[in-house]
């Protein structure tokens, strides 16, 4: 049986998303659909909707930083989720206060967004390898972020696994790395750490309603670690997750569509089962 903390704690660092299909609305939704507790550090904010991204405007990195304070020295948190950061200068600010804190630190590295708009400038690339990702203990990378960040093709399960050891040679405790991207019926993860590689499969939905899975799945593996579910489960539990929100998806927007993060999680003393939020009903009552 699972041990939970009273109140677990997420501090979420990324952008705003206007859509609420991604960034902060997408992790403040997935963390509260665990009972977990979420505050947050926003570094830009954006203008968007399922088809694209109008408008991107980053935070100050001083502003940046002092989010992170306020909330470290006050509600302090369990895991340290890391989303959207942008540039050089939030990286910095980011690499420096993590640095500080005792948390367990999920980065997701956001480089593009599904609609292809590029979320990270280039010379902030180096700055992510060389002072964020030693300090994380687990990031979660697409194929195309692992290809950026270790210069490997990755074409197979086979490189998804050479491409997480090559992360962890540059100081992170575990790589889960995403499959999503590779052809084939199923979807393919690999949890690549220092006691090994497991991989995980599960089937493949054929949805344009896929806007921000990355978020969700790494807040849904940051709320379960908040509150001490062991990594390879925390994983397995996001994945579950992240295929039922896209299944269920709202069907909004003309383009890439949000996932459903109105989902409830029940935890039991067996297991954690995922059912639909009771007050989605309500909108089929006649007045």
């Amino acid at each position: 049986m699972t041990t939970f903390n009273p109140t677990p704690r997420t501090l979420i660092i990324a952008g705003s998303d206007s859509s609420g299909g991604a960034g902060i609305q997408a992790d403040i939704k997935t963390c509260a659909a665990f009972g977990v507790y979420s505050a947050t550090a926003i570094t830009a904010v954006t203008a968007q909707n399922t088809v694209g991204v109008q408008q991107v405007e980053f935070m100050p990195p001083d502003l940046v930083r002092a989010q992170i304070k306020s909330v470290m020295s006050d509600i302090g948190a369990d895991v340290i989720k890391i989303g959207m950061l942008g540039n050089e200068a939030i990286i910095n600010v980011v690499a420096e206060e993590v640095d500080e804190a005792d948390a367990f630190v999920i980065l997701d590295p956001v480089m593009v967004a599904t609609s292809g708009d590029k979320l990270l400038e280039d010379r902030a690339v180096k700055a992510l390898k060389d002072k964020l990702i030693p300090l994380a203990d687990l990031i979660t990378p697409n194929v195309p972020e692992a290809e950026l960040l270790t210069g490997l093709k990755i074409a197979d399960v086979d490189d998804l696994t050479k491409a997480g050891d090559a992360l962890l040679e540059m100081g992170v405790y575990a790589a889960l790395m995403k499959g999503g991207h590779l052809e084939g019926k199923s979807v393919v993860d690999v949890l690549v750490s220092e006691e090994g590689a497991n991989i995980m499969s599960g089937p493949r939905i054929h949805s344009r309603h896929t806007h921000g899975t990355g978020c969700t799945l790494a807040s849904a593996v940051a709320a379960n670690m908040a509150q001490d579910v062991p990594l390879d489960e925390a994983v397995l539990i996001a994945r579950e997750f992240v295929f039922q929100a896209i299944k269920s998806a709202p069907g909004l927007g003309e383009g890439n569509g949000p996932l459903n993060h109105g989902l409830v999680m029940e935890n039991g003393e067996d297991e954690t089962k995922i059912a639909n939020n009771p007050f989605a009903a309500l909108k089929d009552l006649k007045p």
